[in-house]
């Protein structure tokens, strides 16, 4: 990987601060790729100092300086931010330095300049009320993409999921739920893990919407309406999906190992197993971009923001993942140039 990883600020006020901050000591051992930040330099040192934490910073004025940097500081491109920062305490008056941190980030990521971009978790209602129009950061980064059809997936050592609908009620999830968009969904996972993870021939597994997948029409007929036409129309066009499984039995360990990747019908129902399994080491993997885009599995979690209980682990791992995906768009590359 030749180029630094770019992480946002993500929202000032959580703890997206503290872990970049403990993710940089963590990489003292040289476990870590190097990685610049976009950030305001002055609340990072103030930061370090809070929570106690040897973790210096260094400015640099571009990001191919940074990998030189990286080995005695944290490197920061410094974008200082117009209001005050207090943990714990958000601020609509920063969200536009948020928001332009994903867009340079994004620039970086476009033209060489870092190798992929990591994101910090943001505070959506905080972005409303400044304007922001997109659900999320997977919506914006779509639109930066130039409308590219995306889809979220979670990601761990032990499990892959990617739900078909994902910030909308359970009622709205319900209504929103076509074979066409199953089926878009499916084709992206699968060609997603052949390129981004090297798993030429995906299986993926579907699961069922209703109880035991419907029970054969008893408790519900939207898994034999919309999602078995879905899983053959997958199979037909030559990807290994099964399904639709009752989603009670296809998160144990023995059917984890026949599947790749879970497809999941709303946002809860792919979250709470993953979450379950390896809360700290999730991470959330845009899918679908001409970028690498990951992010850590959790919020801005305001209430441990500045005191230096926050885990860095979900992040470390989104940097790891980042790479590794980047590493390998490029070993594919390269193999086809």
């Amino acid at each position: 990987m030749a180029a630094p990883l770019a992480v946002t600020m993500g929202e000032p006020a959580g703890i997206g601060g503290d872990i970049t901050l403990m993710a940089w000591r963590a990489a003292a051992d040289g476990a870590l790729p190097s990685f610049f930040v976009i950030d305001d330099a002055d609340r990072l040192e103030a930061l370090a100092t809070r929570l106690g934490l040897v973790s210096p910073v260094a400015r640099i004025d571009r990001p191919e300086i940074a990998a030189d940097v990286f080995a005695r500081a944290l490197p920061v491109l410094h974008r200082p931010l117009p209001r005050p920062v207090e943990p714990g305490r958000p601020s609509a008056g920063n969200a536009a330095a948020v928001v332009a941190a994903i867009e340079e980030a994004v620039a970086f990521a476009g033209d060489g300049r870092a190798a992929a971009v990591v994101t910090n978790p943001i505070n959506k209602k905080v972005l409303y009320e400044a304007n922001f129009r997109f659900p999320g950061h997977t919506e914006f980064l779509a639109a930066l993409a130039g409308g590219v059809p995306v889809a979220m997936m979670l990601a761990s050592e032990q499990l892959r999921v990617v739900p078909v609908t994902v910030h909308v009620s359970l009622r709205d999830a319900i209504a929103a739920l076509t074979t066409a968009k199953i089926v878009a969904c499916g084709r992206l996972v699968a060609s997603a893990l052949a390129r981004d993870f090297g798993i030429l021939h995906p299986r993926l597994a579907v699961a069922g919407l209703n109880p035991h997948a419907g029970e054969q029409g008893t408790m519900g007929d939207e898994d034999a309406r919309i999602i078995v036409p879905a899983v053959a129309a997958l199979c037909a066009e030559g990807i290994a999906a099964t399904g639709p499984l009752p989603p009670d039995t296809m998160f144990h360990a023995a059917a984890r190992a026949t599947y790749d990747a879970a497809l999941c019908m709303y946002h809860d129902q792919a979250l709470i197993p993953l979450k379950t399994l390896d809360f700290d080491g999730g991470v959330n993997v845009t899918l679908g971009l001409p970028f690498v885009r990951t992010s850590p599995d959790h919020g801005t979690a305001f209430d441990v923001a500045g005191t230096g209980r926050a885990r860095p682990t979900s992040l470390i791992a989104a940097l790891r993942l980042a790479a590794r995906i980047a590493d390998h768009r490029a070993a594919t590359s390269a193999a086809h140039a």
